[in-house]
């Protein structure tokens, strides 16, 4: 007899197998309620806008393989902007339906609309004031919208009608997207649990067709923490997690709820197994054990909880309702964009089952090549390979004092550039291996085939003002060494030959981050653009709306600070090392039981990231003669004869800048002023072996990798 499971994938793979469309003025909605244009449209599906018109008049119908790719996306936008309008024995609000916002008594003027799924959420500008909200203690459930947030908003998933989150408050409010505030009655984490799954309306919409709704989260003040239940502060600082005997951890399981391995921490996760298709898990985050790391959320922890909803619900909305770290959050989009499994019809049976999603990295953890993994990994201890590893890390590299000329010594200023999301635009396009690698001896080396590559380029001369771009100290290579495929294809755009001594190659590859750049580039882009930093400024406009874009909203500068930690931490958990004083070499740490450790993946986005930036270097010194005085990871510092990169950066004779060196923009790989300092300023630290591109700024603080 088949399962419900199976039932469900074959109705699935049923409704996938003839791509049907919907009418054409239904074609025309579903585009206009995504704001998106024609001609956009046009662009994506490589097609003209006359076409996209026909379309949607019915004229013509698309042909393969347009026809697909449109189907996929009406479908797409057909979940997220449903007709408005309900058949009429269904009733408008069913008895087990979360409860609908209402405005209190206390507020006047227009009616507050209908809740919507954060991924459809207004302009994240609008105001969240909760003045005028007084609890109503006899509307337990019920969900209240100040009237600053009343504003009409696009429908969303009816299932989630409150959004992906809610912030608690010690007095049992619950804060929401759009200002939407909910009364929670639970007194008890289990109470809370059964109240978000039950009543409030809480989630958010899978990422991928093959990807799993989103659990809801509940993010607990300090005032909800104790009135729950749980300490202020966590005892255990090394393993931040309640102890298993704890009165909160005995509620849990006498409720017959459980805890992931990670037991009861900063993030907590707790869920009963799932009834067919229906999860039942809810994520919880404890501020004051530090859940939101002042590094990556600034600021938030210290708002009021509306305003810390408005922030993670705005984050939710554009990358992803957030499960843990921002390190953590950005594996995790990976997976949700790249889902492990589909349906697949087993040939034999004939039954609809589970099956590899090609284009992911599927659902079982692949080890390493030794020279791809770590000192410690067990490949490594296993095996006593003393082969040799790759080391592609970004650059920390300062030019010889000696090496500067008097004129250089003599510019009043050294100025600092800073590269967007350098990660996030290395991994723009990029084809990884998928599957396992496979050694081989003396290959003939094929720059269209990831891998990693054991290759003598110690005979490449580089202007010593430069760094080396096969190192990330900037220093020659020193005989054979391991190189991530986009540092040999390098070496022979530098018109040198090359010939592999080894190589660990894998033979399944793809576009892997595709999805997660785009995502978190959009993110990016749209989050700069509500802070004033917009496409069509001018150079100066830009300096100036850069200088001040963190002033604008302090709630989305903490977004776009996020969005960036995201970037960074996910390309760093690829390669994520053991933690904990007992570890021992050679023992498998949880890491490696996860698919997306792979460190090879890791390599070939840092590596594209260093060739990028030596790229621009060696343009700038050919258009301009300038070389830089430092760089550190994707900031690099130049002498200057003015206090700004308009005084260096090259421009044609019509005012456009020149191509291939450093520009300024918004975009990911484009420029910003990372800060100035006076010439002697930057000597003197480099005379004492100092990086002034650590410095820059002004402060102390240290570039991390990737920002």
């Amino acid at each position: 007899m088949a399962t419900e499971e199976e039932l469900f994938a074959s109705v699935d793979a049923l409704l996938e197998a003839e791509p049907q469309l919907p009418a054409p003025a239904e074609r025309a909605r579903l585009r206009e309620a995504a704001g998106v244009t024609q001609a956009r449209l046009a662009t994506a599906l490589k097609t003209t806008t006359q076409s996209v018109k026909n379309w949607e008049n019915g004229r013509s119908e698309p042909k393969e393989p347009r026809l697909s790719a449109y189907q996929r996306l009406l479908r797409g936008w057909t979940e997220r902007y449903p007709a408005h309008h309900l058949p009429a024995a269904v009733p408008a609000t069913p008895p087990t339906a979360p409860p609908q916002p209402k405005k209190p008594a206390a507020t006047s003027g227009p009616a507050a609309p209908e809740p919507r799924e954060a991924e459809n959420a207004a302009p994240a500008t609008a105001g969240l004031s909760t003045a005028g909200t007084e609890r109503d203690p006899a509307r337990q459930g019920t969900a209240r919208r100040p009237a600053a947030a009343e504003q009409p908003r696009p429908a969303g998933d009816s299932r989630f009608p409150h959004g992906p989150l809610a912030v608690l408050d010690g007095d049992g409010s619950a804060y929401g997207a759009d200002g939407i505030v909910l009364d929670c009655p639970a007194t008890t984490v289990p109470e809370l649990v059964e109240w978000t799954l039950r009543e409030s309306g809480l989630g958010a919409t899978r990422l991928h067709r093959h990807s799993k709704d989103a659990d809801p989260l509940i993010v607990l003040t300090t005032a909800a923490a104790v009135k729950l239940g749980l300490p202020e502060h966590l005892e255990d600082r090394r393993g931040l997690r309640l102890p298993a005997d704890h009165p909160v951890i005995k509620q849990i399981t006498r409720a017959k709820w459980q805890l992931t391995q990670r037991g009861f921490g900063p993030w907590a996760r707790i869920y009963r197994t799932a009834q067919g298709r229906e999860r039942q898990c809810v994520q919880l985050a404890v501020l004051a054990w530090d859940a939101l790391d002042e590094r990556s959320w600034p600021g938030v922890t210290a708002m009021e909880p509306a305003d810390i909803a408005r922030v993670l619900a705005l984050y939710a909305q554009r990358v992803i309702t957030p499960r843990g770290s921002t390190a953590v959050s950005g594996l995790e989009l990976m997976t949700a964009l790249r889902p492990p499994t589909r349906a697949v019809q087993d040939k034999q049976s004939g039954n609809w089952v589970p099956g590899h999603n090609p284009g992911s990295l599927g659902t079982e953890p692949v080890d390493p090549a030794p020279p791809e993994a770590t000192p410690e990994h067990p490949v490594v201890v296993n095996s006593g390979w003393t082969g040799g590893f790759l080391d592609e890390e970004a650059y920390q590299w300062v030019r010889p004092v000696d090496l500067l000329t008097d004129e250089e010594c003599l510019l009043p200023y050294a100025v600092g550039l800073d590269l967007n999301t350098a990660f996030l635009a290395a991994a723009a396009r990029l084809t990884v291996g998928l599957s396992a690698p496979e050694h081989f001896h003396t290959p003939h080396f094929n720059p269209k085939i990831p891998g990693s590559w054991l290759v003598d380029l110690s005979h490449i001369e580089i202007d010593p003002r430069l760094p080396s771009p096969f190192t990330p100290t900037g220093h020659r290579p020193q005989g054979p060494a391991w190189y991530q495929t986009h540092t040999v294809v390098y070496a022979q755009e530098l018109g040198h030959n090359v010939h592999p001594l080894e190589a660990y190659l894998r033979r399944e590859t793809g576009a892997y981050l595709d999805p997660w750049h785009d995502r978190l580039k959009n993110a990016y882009v749209d989050t700069l653009a509500d802070l004033g930093v917009t496409k069509d400024l001018t150079d100066t406009e830009f300096l100036t709306a850069m200088e001040r874009h963190k002033e604008a909203d302090p709630a989305l500068a903490a977004v776009l600070a996020a969005i960036k930690a995201t970037v960074k931490g996910g390309v760093g958990k690829l390669r994520e090392r053991p933690q904990g004083r007992h570890y021992k070499d050679g023992e498998r740490w949880p890491a490696l039981e996860r698919p997306t450790w792979r460190p090879d993946i890791r390599a070939a986005v840092i590596s594209r990231a260093r060739i990028n930036m030596h790229r621009k270097l060696t343009n700038m010194a050919k258009m301009t003669g300038l070389y830089p005085l430092a760089v550190l990871s994707d900031c690099v510092v130049y002498p200057s004869p003015g206090d700004s990169p308009l005084a260096f950066l090259p421009y044609a004779a019509s005012g456009k800048p020149q191509p291939g060196g450093f520009r300024l923009g918004l975009a990911p790989g484009l420029a910003k002023l990372e800060g100035v300092q006076p010439m002697l300023w930057a000597v003197d630290l480099m005379e004492q072996g100092l990086n002034p591109a650590r410095h820059i700024k002004g402060t102390d603080a240290v570039l991390e990798e990737g920002e």
